[in-house]
């Protein structure tokens, strides 16, 4: 049981990439990148609200969705449980962290229209993980997030110094940069699966 639990929170991080591998969630992804501090505030709020989001929607799910036949509502329930997750997140950092609040702007609303959240929850369900499956699953999505998120923020900072062509300037060049993210994680593909078998 251990041994697949490191199999799927490794997998979540390094080969199912929401943002790198699934391509969910590249909005923040290209808008919250550019700075370093901002990158790491809103994919620490992502992990809260995609683990939130996990432990409540896995049992609506199980417990009421399924057992009354009405699993065609599951994407209306999941988004109307992220938002409120959302809108509780938005209102502690106001609260609590007033400078990260500001700096994340209108992307922390955005994380209500995050695909990525809500890929992971209806992943976790179709891949028909148990309880503590889907919140393994879910922290290593999130960290999987917030790893491509630094990761491309060093990137981004480190082309801001560079002289590139007028042509490329801008966003031509941060989606060539985060292409070639993207590909250095292929290379992990098999071989977590590999370490346990």
């Amino acid at each position: 049981m251990v041994t697949k639990l490191i199999v799927i929170l490794l997998s979540a991080v390094f080969i199912n990439n929401y943002v790198l591998s699934r391509f969910l969630g590249i909005c923040p992804f290209l808008g919250v990148s550019k700075k370093l501090d901002s990158a790491t505030g809103m994919s620490v709020a992502v992990i809260f609200v995609m683990l939130m989001a996990t432990a409540v929607t896995w049992p609506i799910q199980k417990f009421l969705l399924d057992p009354n036949g009405l699993g065609y509502l599951q994407t209306i329930v999941f988004i109307l449980v992220i938002a409120a997750l959302v809108q509780l997140v938005e209102i502690i950092l106001k609260r609590y962290i007033p400078s990260l609040h500001k700096s994340l702007g209108v992307y922390l609303p955005l994380i209500t229209t995050n695909c990525a959240v809500l890929g992971v929850t209806i992943l976790n369900i179709d891949s028909d993980y148990s309880f503590i499956e889907s919140m393994v699953n879910s922290l290593g999505s999130g960290l999987g997030f917030m790893l491509a998120m630094v990761m491309f923020s060093g990137v981004r900072s480190t082309i801001e110094g560079r002289d590139i062509p007028k042509s490329f300037q801008g966003l031509p060049i941060t989606l060539i940069a985060a292409a070639i993210t993207s590909l250095s994680f292929l290379g992990f593909g098999g071989v977590i699966e590999n370490l346990f078998a």
